[in-house]
């Protein structure tokens, strides 16, 4: 068996996913492509509004039937609550397909209702099955689309609608590239020790990095996710589902997003995820001394006078005030007393990003003693407070985190 779960020499399978009472001729072309490169298909029909134009494989009464709808999602009904129950249908046919051995990976191809169906199914897919969508809004903010997944999005160019001398290229491409995901040489991962999830921004940089090289010295595998909001989700999501044993959660920095209103929030429920699975947890309050927005042009005008530097011509970050940092310290204290398993808060008190401490540009005493003092007065006594006279990103600071889940994680082997 291959890394997929695939026999030997035996041929893939790819599921083509789609609308086929209004995508049926483009559906069906990139089936005829991909069979072409010598790949069998299921073709499985989402469509909500009318009969198929094409003969699917697995018609969408029987899609709709995976989660009780008996005549599948009626047209009747709002369109948004139609796509959103043939999405939850479409997402447990291919979870089925693909336990049966039928779904090495998945393509689509539409516009946005078609896209927010089949995407669903992909997202329902473990990582590391190829998922692939030709979509009218690929090149737009499609976050919503692809979630924590590994979905890889192609733009159409224009609209999925009718075969042209524009779209059919990019159909057989698309067919190409799927082909050659599901025929790739099996992988042969090296044994890994137990995984341990980070989170690292820029300005946590050399903190996370020495960290990472003391944990996997010592045998653990540890994964940086890029606390950018989907950066923060997609671990929250995969801590939730299993995939960790713990976690060094350095750089928290979206909670101040979320608090304060910049763009890369995690949503309310960031640093909850490993309390509520019990996991051990080294936690700090990396980057917590600023929000995140676009351009300077982007930020809203109920902050002008406020203390701004540009990170890049893209990236305007803001410093956090003294009162937005007490209430970012009450809940993180909150969260964190909160967790099921062994917990520890590491609080760097020279500074918590590359911008902030003695005489950097987001020099704020003030703010941080909030910060700090937020967190000392709401914490439980279950929670551990380190409070560490040093800059987050100084040698020392990291060590003192990655010793403590070493030792947490230890435990949890003996």
């Amino acid at each position: 068996m291959n890394a997929r779960g695939n026999t030997p020499g035996a041929r893939r399978t790819v599921v083509v996913i789609g609308t086929l009472d209004t995508k049926g001729e483009e559906l069906g072309y990139l089936r005829d492509r991909l069979e072409i490169g010598g790949v069998s298909t299921v073709l499985v029909d989402v469509g909500i509004l009318g009969e198929p134009a094409i003969t699917p494989d697995v018609d969408r009464r029987e899609v709709a039937a995976a989660v009780g709808l008996e005549r599948g999602a009626p047209a009747s009904e709002e369109r948004g609550d139609a796509v959103a129950r043939m999405g939850e249908a479409a997402a447990a046919t291919v979870r089925r397909l693909h336990a049966e051995g039928r779904c090495d990976g998945i393509v689509g191809a539409g516009g946005g209702g078609n896209t927010a169906i089949a995407t669903a199914a992909m997202r329902a897919l473990p990582l590391g099955v190829p998922k692939l969508m030709v979509c009218t809004l690929a090149g737009e903010e499609a976050g919503g689309f692809v979630g924590s997944s590994d979905i890889a999005l192609i733009p159409s160019v224009v609209d999925v609608a009718g075969l042209n001398s524009i779209l059919r290229p990019v159909l057989a491409n698309a067919a190409a590239a799927m082909a050659g995901m599901v025929e790739a040489p099996p992988r042969h991962d090296p044994a890994g020790g137990p995984r341990i999830a980070a989170t690292m921004f820029g300005v946590t940089t050399p903190c996370v990095t020495a960290a990472r090289a003391l944990l996997e010295e010592r045998g653990y595998e540890v994964i940086t996710f890029h606390a950018t909001g989907r950066g923060g989700r997609a671990m929250e999501e995969l801590i939730a589902a299993g995939f960790f044993a713990g976690v060094l959660d350095a750089t928290t920095t979206e909670l101040a997003d979320e608090e304060v209103g910049g763009i890369l929030t995690a949503g309310p429920d960031r640093l909850t995820a490993a309390g509520v699975a019990g996991l051990p947890q080294v936690v700090s309050l990396g980057a917590l001394d600023m929000v995140n927005f676009g351009a300077p042009d982007t930020v809203p005008e109920r902050y002008e006078g406020r203390l701004f530097s540009a990170h890049n011509p893209q990236a305007t970050l803001m410093r956090t005030t003294a009162e937005e940092c007490a209430r970012i310290g009450a809940d993180i204290a909150r969260k964190l007393s909160a967790a099921r398993g062994p917990v520890a808060l590491f609080v760097p008190l020279r500074g918590v990003s590359a911008l902030s401490g003695e005489r950097r540009v987001f020099d704020d005493p003030e703010a941080d003693a909030a910060l700090f003092a937020a967190v000392r007065e709401n914490l439980a006594d279950p929670v551990e407070l380190h409070e560490i006279d040093a800059h987050i990103n100084d040698p020392e600071f990291a060590a003192a985190m990655a010793s403590r889940l070493a030792d947490y994680l230890g435990k949890d082997q003996e």
